[in-house]
């Protein structure tokens, strides 16, 4: 029974040693998010619940900023690290040319994200303090000021630091990336719970974050014998040139990360806006659950990421195929059963748990949640196998999802409420986005497939 669950077990589900940290941060979030409705039910009121989300909904713009320009990075790296050997003392050795531009790619992502940084700040405190004093409740008005701006400073704080973790991912530290992101669910949890049980709940976003800038910026420092000799090396005309070899792609990278906050995110703002903070709250924690697991869930993909990029550099195609459809049936599998199991929990809530179940939404708006978040994870890995190869085949695909995403939640939340924005979203992204991204990671697997023979 013991090698059973040592060996076999985690072998016949694809869960390495980078997985199961994912898989852990993911677990520890998700215990967190329960305890944390539950203090959220007790300690927030109706009206309070839906600033908390609407903050989190804030934080989420960040995507706006960062415009996929992470996951570049990561690629960049992938590609590059396949020619060099890095060694336990920081030591990079292998191609001089991949050398320097690896070097070049962390110097530019670092610049980039402290300038965008600066600005993503000074966006979200004027545009926030805009959207909350328009929408305000008058029994309790500017509750949110202080939570606002102490949000925003930490989430650009976490936001400068986020490039160099996907160029450390790429440069093969996916599992020690992934033990950090466990320890910070572990800070993420504390910090929360501390923040209701204080009774001080709108500060929550902004205590998660800090914390997990705290723990980021010690792994930074513990990398920092292979981190500083590449800032500082002079690289010259030796470097990635961008605009040839990387803007092409990085383009449409941003253009598909801006259309994912209008596919994703826009749910609790929008319902804020048009129907009030109660409703926005419900949909919001309801949302926060199917997200926390979808996560959980796509991290059989999010840790391939790098080793696809290193498997097309090395032309290894058959190895990455095997690996991608290894793991995209193991995730479909394991994630079928625990949409069952929150369904039910969902169902059984009302006798179970009575407050908890007037503050999410009913079973039949999270069984479309849900079933549209299992499509959502096949479209996510195709993209992750597809973009594996420095390529953006979504964008169009992407544009006319948000656009159709947007235009529904905007129509149906006026009209119809949380059910009718369920019900388009399932329409657009469970069923439409679905088929039309899958018939494009068939025509470009046989397109590629067709060049190499």
């Amino acid at each position: 029974m013991r090698d059973f669950l040592r060996y076999k077990l985690p072998h016949s589900i694809g869960l390495d040693r980078a997985i199961a940290f994912t898989v852990l941060g993911r677990v520890v979030q998700g215990l967190g998010s329960v305890g944390s409705v539950l203090l959220i039910v007790h300690f927030l009121s109706a009206a309070q619940q839906g600033y908390y989300y609407a903050l989190w909904s804030l934080v989420a713009l960040q995507s706006v900023f960062e415009l996929g320009f992470s996951f570049v990075i990561l690629q960049v790296a992938a590609h590059e690290r396949a020619l060099l050997e890095f060694h336990a003392d920081g030591r990079i050795t292998g191609n001089e040319a991949a050398h320097f531009r690896l070097a070049s790619l962390l110097q530019r992502a670092v610049r980039w994200y402290t300038s965008a940084a600066v600005v993503m700040g000074i966006v979200l405190l004027v545009g926030g303090m805009r959207f909350f004093s328009l929408h305000q409740e008058s029994q309790a008005p500017q509750m949110w000021v202080v939570p606002l701006r102490i949000t925003v400073l930490a989430c650009a704080i976490t936001f400068s630091i986020g490039p160099v973790l996907s160029f450390l991912e790429g440069c093969g530290q996916v599992a020690q990336v992934a033990r950090m992101r466990f320890f910070q669910s572990l800070i993420s949890v504390t910090a929360a719970w501390t923040a209701l049980l204080s009774h001080h709940g709108l500060f929550s976003p902004a205590m998660v974050l800090l914390g997990q800038g705290t723990v980021a910026s010690f792994m930074l420092y513990s990398r920092r014998r292979l981190l500083v000799p590449l800032l500082r090396m002079q690289v010259a005309h030796m470097g990635i040139n961008w605009r040839r070899e990387v803007w092409p792609f990085q383009w449409k990278i941003a253009v598909s990360w801006l259309c994912d906050y209008f596919i994703f995110q826009l749910f609790t703002p929008v319902l804020f806006a048009f129907r009030g903070p109660v409703e926005a709250g419900k949909m919001g924690l309801s949302m926060s659950i199917v997200v926390q697991m979808s996560a959980m869930m796509l991290a059989w993909m999010t840790t391939k990421a790098a080793p696809f990029g290193s498997l097309i550099a090395k032309k290894e195609t058959p190895e990455l195929d095997r690996m991608f459809f290894r793991s995209l049936r193991q995730s479909i599998s394991l994630f079928a059963g625990g949409a069952v199991l929150v369904l039910l929990g969902v169902v059984a809530a009302p006798n179970i748990m009575p407050k908890i179940s007037q503050r999410i939404e009913d079973w039949p708006i999270f069984l479309l949640l849900l079933l549209t978040a299992l499509s959502s994870h096949v479209v996510q890995s195709e993209a992750i196998y597809l973009r594996a190869h420095k390529c953006e085949p979504f964008l169009v695909q992407s544009i006319v999802t948000a656009l159709c995403t947007a235009g529904s939640v905007v129509i149906f939340a006026k009209t119809s409420g949380a059910l009718g924005v369920s019900l388009a979203y399932f329409v657009v992204l469970g069923l439409a986005g679905v088929i039309s991204a899958t018939a494009i990671f068939k025509t470009k697997r046989r397109q590629w497939a067709h060049m190499e023979t």
